[in-house]
């Protein structure tokens, strides 16, 4: 294989590559919710006027700390730490010490004896999307991160509530559990897109007239194969009443033509006229 045709390949799968993270991160920050004759549609990761990301953080994480807790997170990816990055005694699921909160998308610090003990509370990969409230899908969704570790586990959600008039939080955080967090956040990016749906379904006739295509279908099914297994009828005559099929647009030619003379009346030419005798 040649230089170029290796540089090609390289640019194929790096391609490839960017589109599958692409294609993974709008898959996870997508969510439908089918109400009647609307689709509410909420695209987290969209980008926005003036939220380019979307509902991802441009610092590539958000950052909220209460007492002595501290947590980080992400929606709809992983953390990015260019500056200030978490300083935990443990992170071993998490991307280390070194790289402490860059492979997950959720982190808890918990002071315990002077230093930090962090916890991953989330992955991208366990990520969950759900409506925050069925009888009204204009409040905003649910994002839920899980993280299931040897001793315990654990799990963030955060409470993504409609706002069209900008970004508001986390200011707050919640232990539901012994490994359970949640947070709330309001933003654009959960208000939904309102999707009309017209004419679903096949309503009463077309759903009738579906029948009644598949029962002849099933009977002339039926009966060309008790013809031609049974009777031993073979070729064009295995098919049921084929005289009277072959006469049906004749029969139904005639039966018009009846139905129109009727309604014309006699015509012109038909009517009573009177031609002069000569005695």
């Amino acid at each position: 294989m040649g230089n170029e045709s290796r540089r090609l390949l390289l640019l194929v799968i790096f391609l490839l590559a960017i589109q599958l993270r692409v294609n993974s991160v709008f898959g996870i920050c997508e969510h439908s919710f089918l109400d009647g004759n609307k689709l509410y549609n909420f695209t987290l990761a969209s980008p926005l006027p003036s939220f380019p990301h979307g509902v991802l953080s441009e610092d590539g994480f958000y950052k909220v700390a209460v007492n002595e807790t501290v947590l980080w997170f992400q929606l709809c990816g992983g953390m990015i730490f260019n500056h200030n990055p978490p300083k935990c005694a443990e992170c071993s699921d998490c991307g280390g010490p070194s790289r402490c909160g860059m492979e997950c998308s959720a982190l808890v610090a918990e002071s315990a004896g002077g230093y930090h003990v962090c916890t991953t509370i989330g992955h991208v990969s366990s990520t969950d999307v759900s409506i925050l409230d069925e009888l009204n899908p204009f409040k905003g969704v649910i994002v839920r991160m899980s993280s299931s570790g040897k001793e315990h586990n654990c799990s963030l959600s955060v409470s993504l509530l409609c706002d069209s008039t900008g970004a508001q939080g986390p200011d707050s955080m919640e232990k539901l559990g012994t490994c359970e967090y949640a947070t709330t956040l309001r933003h654009p990016s959960a208000c939904a897109t309102i999707i009309p749906i017209h004419g679903n379904g096949l309503g009463w006739f077309g759903t009738l007239l579906l029948v009644i295509i598949c029962l002849f279908g099933a009977y002339m099914l039926a009966g060309t194969v008790y013809r031609y297994y049974f009777l031993r009828v073979h070729g064009i005559e295995a098919i049921p009443n084929l005289d009277f099929w072959v006469s049906l647009p004749l029969r139904t030619q005639m039966y018009v033509s009846s139905l129109v003379r009727q309604f014309r009346g006699p015509s012109a030419s038909q009517g009573g006229s009177y031609s002069q005798v000569n005695f």
